[in-house]
């Protein structure tokens, strides 16, 4: 939600400055007009969304940078009115007073915003819980950055294995724990960062708190106390004038998730309008072939490792949803003879775009597992939760690459994970349209669900 606001507010701001300003010129509303105001949101929500927007920035623009960012909008739309012919056609007096009023109305717009995200933080809404792994000069400057604003997060504490007599520091910040208490914690509290302050060396300990922590969805970063040459590619970020690293963040952070969450509404709006009169079919399918509900609903994990309900055209006689499910097999007798048609077609899946629209799901990502099936993996399988930064798909880079139905080895399992991981390692927009394009192919010429 933080991430949107700051990203859209700019874009949205900007047309309704335009927008108020044809009604104080009285300009009537023309496609002439919708096109600007068009082209307007894109050119700024791309310049506003070039600001770092990640979780260590302040959650809106700063103001000095707001006006910096107006006349590079307003410069990129002139030079599209130069180049196109079309500046006459507008009203060089409306235009004068946009350009001119726009950059006030949005410094209000972020102070209004930032006092009622402020509110929301300081409630507990919207923070991200944070811990610092390493209590020395460099993590309690952090703590401090992180402290000046709210929409930073709520700093939960310190973890360090000294004892209180060596920490000179230890009065003022609260002590949660030892090195091997990390990934414990994080677990039973649900964290959403870790920050590392300690030196980067293959410390025994570190090496093993990271590998636990990829049984959780925390966000991990290590804290350079400075930044070597070779490390100038590398993701860094900062929170305040302190640099951090990461090494496990979700690709969605920021403009991205934006982008992600828009044209997840925008396909799945079209698609439903599509095949709804589908979709009534197979339910009315559904309920006169064989007892039981029409939906089929199942607990999975969603972001953040949080349950959610995901929805299902019912295929089986049962509705397992509890400490052992069992995976469909190939000539399953559970299944019905309509639902072997639904699944081996994928149609029983159809409903999952009613947990989209809902903000549960996304049409492209890790396929979400039964709880059962996650607490079963994720103890056999490093990095298995790692897939659970994103939102669940309901289809995927791995269902594209042969891993599509039934996993009957733990070796599929983790070669399935393996391509899970690569995508959010990978993921761009474009990615996800081809995986989209490339599961309608797999499913009319695939037979491996069943």
């Amino acid at each position: 939600m933080a991430a949107f606001v700051r990203v859209a507010l700019a874009p949205v701001v900007c047309v309704i400055s335009l927008a108020l300003c044809m009604v104080i010129y009285q300009e009537a509303f023309s496609p002439l007009y919708a096109i600007l105001a068009a082209v307007a949101f894109l050119v700024a929500l791309r310049v506003f969304g070039e600001l770092p927007l990640t979780n260590g920035r302040s959650i809106l623009v700063p103001g000095g940078a707001i006006l910096t960012d107006w006349i590079t909008v307003a410069g990129v739309l002139l030079f599209i009115a130069f180049i196109t012919k079309t500046s006459d056609l507008y009203s060089r007096k409306l235009l004068l007073t946009w350009f001119v009023v726009t950059p006030f109305v949005l410094h209000g717009a972020q102070e209004l915003a930032r006092q009622v995200l402020h509110r929301f933080v300081s409630s507990g809404v919207m923070a991200r819980s944070k811990v610092i792994v390493g209590l020395n000069e460099l993590g309690c400057e952090l703590a401090r950055e992180i402290a000046e604003d709210p929409c930073r997060g709520v700093m939960k504490g310190f973890f360090d294995d000294r004892g209180n007599g060596r920490l000179a520091l230890v009065k003022s910040h609260e002590i949660l724990g030892g090195v091997e208490d990390v990934a414990r914690y994080v677990k039973q509290n649900s964290i959403h960062v870790v920050y590392i302050t300690l030196p980067m060396t293959r410390d025994p300990r570190i090496v093993r708190m990271l590998d636990e922590l990829r049984d959780t969805t925390a966000s991990v970063y290590f804290v350079p106390s400075t930044l070597p040459f070779e490390m100038i590619q590398a993701r860094v970020d900062r929170i305040g004038a302190v640099p951090v690293i990461a090494v496990c963040e979700t690709p969605f952070y920021g403009i991205n998730g934006v982008l992600k969450r828009t044209a997840d509404l925008l396909i799945t709006g079209l698609i439903v309008l599509a095949i709804w009169p589908l979709m009534l079919a197979i339910a009315i399918g559904v309920k006169f072939s064989s007892p039981g509900p029409v939906l089929f609903r199942q607990r999975r994990y969603g972001v953040d490792g949080k349950q959610i309900v995901v929805y299902k055209f019912r295929t089986m006689t049962v509705c397992e949803d509890g400490a052992h499910v069992e995976q469909a097999k190939r000539d399953d007798s559970r299944v019905t003879p309509f639902g072997a048609f639904l699944r081996r077609t994928s149609l029983d899946e159809l409903p999952q775009f009613i947990n989209v629209l809902e903000g549960g799901m996304s049409i492209v990502g890790p396929r979400p597992h039964a709880v059962a099936h996650n607490e079963q993996y994720r103890r056999l399988i490093s990095g298995y939760m790692v897939r659970h930064k994103v939102r669940p798909g309901i289809t995927g880079w791995a269902q594209i690459n042969g891993f599509r139905g039934e996993t009957q080895t733990v070796e599929k399992m983790k070669q399935r994970i393996e391509y899970d991981l690569d995508y959010l390692k990978h993921w761009s927009l474009s990615l996800d349209l081809w995986i989209i394009f490339k599961t309608v192919l797999v499913v009319l010429k695939d037979n491996k669900a069943y």
